[in-house]
Formats: C-alpha cells, sequence, structure tokens
C-alpha cells in the first residue's frame, strides 16, 4: 500500500507499485532521467479524468 499524503496542493507518494507490462514497457522506451517527469504526467492527467466522478 502506498503512503499517499496532500499538502498544501502538492500530492505525495511514497512507496507506489504498479504493476502493469505494457505501461512499464511504455516508460522504458524513454530515457530513465524523464521517468519521474513521465510518471508524474500521467498521474495529474489520469487523476484529470475522474475528477466529477468523486460521488461514485
Amino acid at each position: 500500500m502506498a503512503d499517499i499524503q496532500i499538502d498544501e496542493g502538492i500530492i505525495k507518494i511514497l512507496n507506489l507499485e504498479i504493476q502493469d507490462p505494457k505501461a512499464a514497457a511504455i516508460l522504458a522506451a524513454y530515457p530513465q532521467a524523464r521517468w519521474a517527469e513521465i510518471t508524474r504526467r500521467a498521474a495529474k492527467i489520469g487523476l484529470g479524468y475522474l475528477k466529477g466522478g468523486e460521488a461514485d
């Protein structure tokens, strides 16, 4: 289980593990130096997609 905290609008995720070989293959196609940026953008897009569904 990941430790997730929100502090002044900043989402902090520690020890997050995502078991998704297809996503890992896509990420591996990029230089490792960009992985954090790409993952941050993907999480932002994913969370934006969920907007409005919090009542579900």
